[in-house]
């Protein structure tokens, strides 16, 4: 970009600032025209992007269909999914899109878990592993990836609104160490917070997630992005580190922020 960031900052107004924290659709965050910020498009893509239909964005075109989370972790081949996420990659940027919403590493925990098919493994090691080779084959192509969703979203049951109960130990061994090599090793451009509680606090909203683990202990330095309609609340999730309330127009943030 043609100027300092830390200077476009100083010449955004609040209006334009709180814009750039929601989105303008579906899948498009909201452009700063008269600065030259332009809008940023993100996709689903754990295992093919996802095209959606010029005359509705929650409806999909036919894709390129790769194999899915399950069935690259049944590979144990790092290598592999390094080529499947280059692949990918090269999809997005003929698509325009900016972000690739995965991978998903949510632990197989429950074997009634309906997007079990979505994650790697039972693994919290494996799973670590393929992210950050699924994250490095993606974003050496230029375009960004999105890990989710942080975290505990690993039940179908109430999947939108359970509180996902666990000691720190658990959480810190099983469930976070994907996310955390993403961050500290692939340096993964984009976080999504996950729909469910985590010790009945919304996970949009969880300062010990989002901030003091993700941000201050972590070092990440990218955006937290919500799941599309994501609970939480406009000072809650604002505090703890929410960065983006996907899908637009917003709910939580936008004139409430």
């Amino acid at each position: 970009m043609k100027k300092n960031i830390e200077d476009m900052v100083s010449e955004l107004t609040l209006t334009e600032k709180v814009s750039l924290v929601t989105a303008a659709d579906w899948w498009q965050t909201k452009p700063v025209e008269r600065l030259g910020l332009p809008s940023l498009r993100m996709s689903d893509g754990p295992y093919g992007l996802r095209i959606p239909r010029p005359d509705n964005a929650a409806a999909s075109e036919p894709g390129t269909c790769f194999p899915v989370g399950v069935s690259m972790g049944a590979t144990w081949n790092p290598e592999l999914i390094t080529r499947i996420g280059q692949a990918l990659g090269e999809e997005a940027r003929s698509e325009g899109v900016h972000i690739l919403l995965g991978p998903t590493v949510n632990i197989h925990r429950c074997p009634l878990a309906g997007r079990n098919f979505e994650s790697f493994s039972e693994d919290p090691f494996l799973s670590a592993r393929l992210a950050l080779a699924y994250i490095n084959g993606v974003q050496s192509r230029g375009v960004g990836t999105c890990i989710k969703h942080f975290a505990l979203n690993n039940s179908e049951y109430e999947r939108f609104t359970i509180s996902s109960e666990a000691g720190e130990r658990a959480i810190r061994e099983i469930y976070l160490p994907a996310f955390e090599t993403a961050v500290k090793e692939g340096g993964v451009w984009s976080v999504m917070s996950s729909y469910n509680k985590i010790n009945g606090q919304w996970a949009s909203e969880n300062t010990w997630l989002l901030s003091d683990i993700l941000k201050d202990e972590w070092g990440f330095d990218g955006i937290v992005i919500s799941d599309w309609f994501a609970f939480g609340s406009t000072v809650g999730s604002a505090r703890a580190g929410l960065d983006l309330e996907m899908p637009g127009p917003p709910r939580l943030f936008g004139e409430a922020l």
